[in-house]
């Protein structure tokens, strides 16, 4: 296998598997921040104890993401030497902008915050709360900044450094494969890289997916405590906050969704036309629910409502969203290409086309999860209005507590497809319609180098997966560290879930 091919495959899974764990600790961070203010306004030691116990699973989803996250950076020098060198000047700025004002923000106050209880005041530890919230959001600002500035360049000029000497090209300069290596881009101003086209809208459009990752973490394991019948004041407390936040980060996200959508029809229409298989330019473009590419044929199979595109995309039922037919434009090709025939740069157009069907299918997998956890998010409010969503007696009330101890899938599911989405349609590109990823990989390691590390990540990762896994239940059947309201011991042959959910617990048969 290429180089190139396999440089791609390790990076995708270290920083897919990465991922897993930063959006915990964000929407988590941001939960404990409620918990512990609410402890401050009323007084009331069950929210003390909300806090409590999940800074102890925030701490062992930071301990992982930590870990698994040093990893990337490294691979840019190994793996990715070339993009490094022509975009260091940025990217590097960047980088070290989250080391210092979040990395060392979060990880300053960690400590206090994981230890600090009994030893300083409440206002000062729910101060060093908040500074953790805080600095696990910087980190991911300055991350999405830099990737943002990857999909919609901006604030800066390409540099040729040769024979010593330093010459600023054109601004519309198109980097040739005899440049790499002598060509970088150079900063022209940090507030002009830092506010890109695109990185306010993709910034919202992440950290709500971060909230509401947070927030069915706390769902989920409040709901497993419901059916089991243990630490009920604790779990319908967990379990208000969280629908509450979860709600109305579900509103946030589909208006943040729609600007992030219109963002890409404007800067990547390519990538749209992915997004949705878009192959032939015309008025009232449907939108498709879900289906297949059948990409040798140029053809999209699916549930279709005619006009929505058009309609999501420039507020015009009739405006047709550009297609393949005509992206990229011929200008573009024939500034890549002097001197080929109309006929030949349309041979040419494919090769600047991304994988079709797997961002089709990623998108459409994330507006599917998207829209269950919307689903979800309001219906469980709905229950709790009615005052419902507790009353574990109730057969199907369990089936739907059931459904909640598998929904805190459902964001990852969701914010992992984004990403991919996000990444595999700006391709062949890695910086946006500037450096080719393809010329960006290191021309020094070889495919054997790069296929024993990915073997070795895969084992190391699948270790610290367990790990997680392990404690993460530990700290979850371990529990708050109220006794007080734990159930009797139940009888044998009752410690089966799927038997408890169905027949109920102890408590709830009793008070049936």
């Amino acid at each position: 296998m290429e180089v190139e091919i396999l440089a791609r495959i390790q990076f995708a899974f270290t920083v897919a598997f990465h991922y897993i764990y930063p959006p915990l600790t964000m929407g988590l961070g941001l939960l404990l921040v409620l918990m512990e203010g609410t402890f401050l306004v009323t007084g009331d030691r069950l929210y003390h104890r909300l806090a409590h116990f999940w800074t102890r699973v925030f701490a062992v989803i930071f301990s992982i993401g930590t870990a698994t996250g040093i990893v990337m950076e490294f691979e840019f020098g190994t793996n990715w030497a070339t993009y490094s060198r022509f975009v260091g000047d940025i990217f590097g700025s960047a980088l070290a902008a989250e080391g210092v004002f979040a990395f060392m923000l979060e990880a300053g106050f960690l400590s206090l915050l994981l230890f600090g209880w009994d030893k300083v005041g409440k206002k000062t530890h729910f101060f060093a709360t908040c500074m953790v919230c805080l600095g696990s959001h910087f980190s991911a600002i300055w991350i999405v900044v830099a990737n943002s500035w990857m999909q919609t360049p901006a604030g800066y000029h390409l540099e040729l450094l040769q024979n010593g000497v330093r010459t600023i090209l054109p601004p519309d300069y198109i980097l040739q494969a005899a440049d790499i290596g002598h060509v970088r881009a150079v900063i022209d101003s940090f507030w002009e890289m830092v506010f890109n086209p695109s990185s306010l809208q993709r910034l919202c459009h992440v950290t709500f997916g971060t909230w509401l990752a947070g927030s069915f973490l706390v769902i989920s394991v409040s709901a497993y405590y419901l059916i089991r019948g243990r630490h009920r004041r604790f779990a319908e407390a967990s379990m208000t906050i969280a629908i509450f936040l979860a709600a109305a980060t579900s509103i946030f996200q589909s208006i943040s969704a729609d600007a992030t959508a219109r963002g890409v029809v404007q800067h990547q229409p390519i990538k749209l036309a992915a997004m949705e298989g878009v192959y032939k330019t015309e008025p009232y473009t449907p939108m498709n629910l879900f289906g297949f590419v059948d990409t040798a044929h140029h053809k999209v199979y699916s549930i279709q409502i005619p006009g929505l595109l058009s309609l999501l995309s420039f507020h015009n039922i009739k405006q047709p969203v550009p297609g393949f037919d005509q992206l990229p434009s011929d200008a573009f090709l024939a500034a890549r290409h002097p001197g080929k025939s109309p006929q030949e740069l349309a041979a040419l157009r494919p090769q600047y086309w991304p994988k079709v069907q797997g961002v089709f299918q990623t998108y459409h997998i994330m507006i599917i999860f998207g829209s269950l956890v919307f689903g979800i998010a309001f219906f469980s409010l709905f229950l709790w209005w009615r005052g419902w969503l507790f009353r574990t007696d109730s057969f199907l009330i369990r089936l739907w507590l059931f459904l909640l101890v598998f929904s805190v899938l459902f964001p990852q599911i969701c914010n992992q497809a984004g990403w991919f989405t996000a990444e595999m349609g700006r391709q062949p590109w890695i910086v946006y319609n500037i450096l080719k990823t393809s010329q960006a990989f290191s021309k020094k390691v070889s495919s054997d180098q790069v296929l024993g590390s990915l073997l070795l990540f895969f084992a190391v990762y699948s270790l610290l997966f367990f790990a997680f896994l392990y404690l993460l239940n530990r700290k979850i059947q371990h529990g708050p560290d109220d006794p007080e309201e734990d159930p009797e011991p139940l009888e044998d042959g009752e410690h089966n879930f799927l038997y408890q959910l169905v027949m109920g617990s102890d408590s709830s048969r009793s008070s049936s």
